[in-house]
């Protein structure tokens, strides 16, 4: 496959991962706005932070070094090897669900059980749930390897709606089951996942399809553990090793991307309630960051893994293949940048209007306002590490990425320092304070990698966290604007003062937009030409 299909497939890939995201934020805001009149939000603290947070923690850990290992190798797979490598994520997941499990039950501190009943078996569901989704992960690598981009969506997408439906079924019907509905809903959720998985290969593979298209594997056998053949190993040792190198990464990057969960969960620096509130405002915080920055760095991972060579240098490699990596590296940080910007703007101005439209003075009271501006600064900071991380991790050789562990590993340990002494000080807040400090350092570790990659090439691609000064000059006067309207119509004066209040964001944001598509014309190029690609050749 080129580097054009690579590049083909690779946005296609994130213009559907962009609308997953998008339905599974909303379903996910719509869910919360709607268990917010049904349950208490210490439930939704329990639920939300430390059922979810063991579920996260268990796959992430026992899935996440597999998938980066099996699809960052450019060379053509032997496919049985990697299915064999790929089917011990189950019993590791076992494993991480024993001692998690323990954990969860015993060591920490259990919620009240006249308040909330029927913890213990909600610890032991979700740990089931989370050993269930394992089970697709051998025909999840190979799904996304051959760019069956389409399928990821149908069954996630399936598996979403089913998960709300039998939520909200559930919370109105028979509230007293408590954490018992969130657990079935799981269950539903990952169980859907794996039949969808599963029906799409053994369709694939009956029909001759596959072997119209070359696919390395002719039968459902295939896909499960096996041996390979007399004079080659059960499993590829380079591969494996490659997966041991990001396995030690991956625990460090759990830390930091759950970091505050963790500090929650573990030091008790907020009671239920607070998490539940706290959780509420990260989730709609990061709606954006989630929906738009996650598939993005997902998706064009993929792109960098295949179009470079690990470990070598820029001179060693087809040079129009690092041509195209460089020129996209270019315009995704800055597509990422502008949109960070705006969110930073335009959150400080709407933080309270939005949090009151949501849920109303539970949210809008108290510290709800001020988490949600900074979290709109925070924003910025995900986007452009997002994409810097993900041309970092594709293109660090081995050595790189043993070497990059004890700088995660210092990382962590400054994270949750911070986190403690911050939120000690500054409540919920604190949070995002040393999540904002850590990606910044995260951010100039990768910036000095890309930098010291493409010195001695003539491309620049770092060029694209510099946006052109009127932008910056239209975001300077919406953010004026902006703030002068809330302070003049919002949000105690009825609703005709908060309609001029949208108004004036929505003139402003127009301003903004106009602005980028006349000055930045490279990046709306490739917007139209690739992030955009599909739905135009669909429309035409």
């Amino acid at each position: 496959m080129s580097a054009k299909d690579v590049l083909k497939h690779a946005t296609t890939l994130a213009s559907y991962n962009v609308l997953l995201q998008v339905m599974f934020r909303v379903l996910t805001f719509l869910l919360n706005a709607f268990t917010l009149r049904f349950v208490s939000k210490e439930l939704i603290g329990v639920v939300n932070v430390r059922l979810t947070l063991l579920y996260s923690t268990l796959v992430f850990l026992s899935r996440e070094a597999f998938r980066r290992a099996c699809l960052s190798s450019k060379a053509e797979h032997n496919w049985r090897q990697v299915i064999n490598l790929l089917w011990l994520t189950v019993p590791l997941g076992v494993l991480w669900a024993s001692v998690l499990g323990c954990v969860w039950l015993w060591l920490l501190e259990a919620p009240d059980p006249q308040a909330i009943p029927h913890y213990g078996p909600a610890v032991c569901l979700f740990a089931l749930a989370a050993l269930q989704e394992l089970l697709a992960e051998p025909l999840w690598v190979l799904a996304q390897a051959h760019m069956f981009v389409r399928l990821k969506v149908v069954a996630e997408s399936l598996a979403m709606v089913a998960r709300c439906v039998l939520t909200m079924v559930l919370v109105v019907w028979s509230p007293q089951w408590g954490l018992y509905i969130f657990s079935a809903a799981q269950l539903v959720y990952t169980g859907i996942l794996v039949l969808c998985y599963a029906a799409f290969f053994l369709r694939f593979l009956s029909c001759g399809e596959a072997e119209r298209q070359s696919f390395p594997l002719r039968s459902m056998g295939d896909l499960l553990p096996s041996r390979v053949g007399d004079e080659q190993s059960i499993v590829n040792w380079k591969l494996a090793r490659l997966t041991w190198s990001f396995f030690k990464q991956s625990f460090l990057k759990q830390i930091l991307t759950e970091g505050e969960r963790y500090v929650m969960t573990f030091l008790n620096v907020l009671n239920f309630g607070d998490q539940g509130v706290y959780d509420i405002v990260n989730n709609l915080g990061s709606m954006v960051a989630r929906f738009v920055f996650l598939p993005i760095e997902e998706s064009f991972y993929i792109f960098f893994a295949k179009v470079l060579e690990r470990g070598r240098e820029v001179r060693h490699q087809k040079q129009e293949e690092v041509a195209m990596a460089a020129e996209v590296l270019e315009c995704l940080l800055k597509f990422v940048l502008v949109i960070g910007l705006i969110i930073t703007v335009f959150g400080y101005a709407y933080s309270y209007l939005a949090l009151d439209l949501y849920g109303g003075s539970l949210l809008s009271s108290g510290t709800g306002p001020s988490l949600l501006r900074w979290y709109s600064g925070y924003v910025l900071l995900l986007a452009i590490n997002g994409v810097t991380e993900c041309f970092t991790f594709a293109a660090m050789s081995k050595e790189e990425v043993d070497r990059y562990n004890v700088v995660m590993l210092a990382l962590s340990v400054s994270f949750l320092i911070l986190s403690y002494f911050l939120t000690w000080w500054q409540g919920s807040v604190g949070f995002i304070l040393a999540n904002c400090l850590n990606m910044g350092l995260r951010i100039v570790h990768s910036l000095l990698f890309i930098h010291r990659y493409f010195l001695r090439s003539p491309w620049a691609p770092l060029r694209g966290l510099r946006p052109s000064p009127m932008v910056l000059l239209a975001l300077g006067l919406s953010a004026v604007l902006t703030a002068f309207s809330e302070g003049v119509f919002c949000c105690d004066r009825g609703w005709l003062f908060r309609l001029v209040h949208v108004g004036v964001g929505a003139t402003c944001l127009l301003g903004v937009l106009a602005t980028i598509l006349f000055t930045e014309t490279r990046l709306v190029h490739f917007i139209r030409t690739q992030l955009l690609s599909h739905y135009t050749k669909k429309e035409t």
